[in-house]
């Protein structure tokens, strides 16, 4: 395992490579902006090793991601640009702090009963489904009662469905091995899911955990910690790197006790609609 350095580094190379597939990059002073498609869209990032990134950087990438029909965001580490939280925040950006977590211990855990996990085909009709699953999940918070999962066009709340899921952009993923999901099934319906995003870095692989989400009557029994362990399982008979941004301290607990370790803190700048 790298040193708490070298593990930023890496992630940073991560990030930095994981659009160039799909999306042009485009350099902005100290920002990587990506300025592809809004169906898969990534925020911008400070360049590895590019030095500071100023106010006018920022205000310059907002720009060219509003040109180009991007969500407005940015996202770095506080250990690495400790100044961009005041920059963000003065273009008008709602910033959040998330714990930055890697893998570092293999931990069993048990299920409940009846639960099962699978591995997702690019070519899985209920693929629609699962990505509804996802978006019901973080859109309603716990305690609260989840609505049906459907594939079916106007099914779900309308919060839900607009703008339209990028179905055919996750199947080219998952078929070119990009994106590797995961689902938890108990009595024959989808529970849970997550996924895992691999990507070559100096010819030894990394992979981000990303997208884990229980529907909330489900919640509180494991579900979301041991589908993040079967994914680190999965990720590392490719890569030796596995991380994570969890979505609080609360969460990041969760994670600690499956084996994961804090090395930092990932900064999410957003523009949060009125």
């Amino acid at each position: 395992m790298p040193t708490r350095p070298g593990l930023l580094d890496r992630i940073e190379q991560y990030f930095a490579l994981s659009p160039l597939p799909e999306t042009p990059v485009r350099r902005v002073g100290g920002l990587d902006v990506p300025v592809g498609s809004a169906e898969w869209p990534y925020p911008a990032r400070p360049h590895p090793g590019g030095g500071p990134v100023g106010p006018t950087d920022v205000e310059d990438a907002l720009a060219l991601q509003r040109a180009s029909g991007m969500p407005e965001a940015l996202e770095w580490f506080a250990e690495r640009n400790p100044g961009l939280g005041h920059a963000a925040r003065a273009a008008g950006l709602s910033v959040d702090e998330l714990p930055l977590l890697v893998a570092v211990d293999d931990v069993e855990v048990t299920l409940p009963e009846g639960v099962r996990f699978y591995l997702v085909g690019a070519d899985d009709p209920q693929l629609a489904t699962y990505q509804r699953l996802a978006q019901l999940a973080f859109a309603t918070p716990a305690g609260a009662t989840a609505g049906p999962i459907s594939s079916s066009p106007g099914a779900a709340p309308d919060r839900l469905v607009d703008p339209p899921q990028p179905t055919s952009v996750l199947r080219e993923r998952i078929a070119d091995g990009r994106t590797v999901m995961m689902i938890a099934v108990e009595d024959g319906d989808p529970v849970a899911v997550g996924s895992h995003q691999p990507v070559d870095v100096d010819g030894t692989g990394t992979s981000e955990i990303a997208g884990v989400a229980t529907l909330p009557r489900f919640r509180g029994r494991g579900l979301g910690a041991g589908l993040a362990s079967a994914l680190v399982e999965h990720a590392r008979e490719s890569v030796t790197t596995v991380f994570l941004a969890a979505g609080d301290d609360d969460v990041a607990r969760v994670y600690e006790r499956v084996g994961f370790a804090r090395i930092g803190t990932t900064l999410v700048a957003e523009r949060v609609s009125d």
